[in-house]
């Protein structure tokens, strides 16, 4: 797995303790410290799930997951901002990615306005509402084909169609679905990799060679 702090590859090694039961089913806490030795923190998730009975009450063995929750980071494996990324941009999608689990249509909110912001700058789009400015992006070819297509898939999971308000007032706060707002979060990350990330990391490739030379 990887740590939802840090996004390091750790080896799994949660203990468990047995919480109780409710109406839902029975319920258990899974938690370890994250070995990487720069992060060293602390990884908590809730879990609804059943335990093996034969193992003692002070050593509880899960059996089986039903669903889970990180209780500590409240989300997980939405990668954090990079540091090659612009402040003004930065500053919307760490209150989106920090609010998410609270309120998805704030954070959803948050997020499209941050996309419109990053294409309109970055990918030079006629200013217009959201779902045309994507529209532009995609008939536009200057960025790859995964990019293209996942952009593209905004339109489908926010259901522009039924909800056209959402295009024309980015930071309008209406009813999304979770995964609509955990998804704008790792678009935003993608395009935050091909505007910022790599063109640094070019340059620095660059300034290596003429340094060399």
């Amino acid at each position: 797995m990887k740590c939802p702090h840090c996004f390091v590859e750790i080896h799994e090694d949660f203990q468990v303790q047995r919480l109780g039961n409710d109406s839902d089913g029975t319920w258990g806490m899974c938690y370890m410290i994250c070995p990487n030795k720069i992060c060293g923190k602390l990884i908590v998730k809730l879990v609804r799930c059943t335990f093996d009975e034969n193992s003692p009450y002070d050593a509880p063995r899960i059996k089986k997951i039903f669903e889970g929750y990180f209780v500590k980071p409240r989300f997980s494996s939405i990668p954090p901002v990079p540091e090659e990324v612009d402040l003004k941009f930065a500053k919307d999608y760490n209150e989106a990615y920090s609010i998410i689990s609270i309120s998805p249509q704030a954070s959803a909110a948050l997020s499209r306005r941050c996309l419109q912001n990053i294409l309109r700058e970055k990918a030079n789009v006629k200013h217009d509402n959201l779902y045309n400015e994507i529209q532009e992006v995609v008939n536009s070819k200057n960025v790859p084909s995964y990019l293209s297509e996942n952009i593209d898939k905004i339109r489908i999971i926010g259901n522009y169609a039924a909800h056209p308000q959402k295009s024309k007032t980015t930071g309008l706060i209406i009813e999304v679905e979770p995964s609509e707002a955990e998804y704008t979060l790792y678009l935003i990350n993608l395009l935050f990799d091909f505007y910022f990330v790599m063109p640094a990391k070019s340059l620095e490739i660059d300034n290596a060679l003429n340094e060399k030379k």
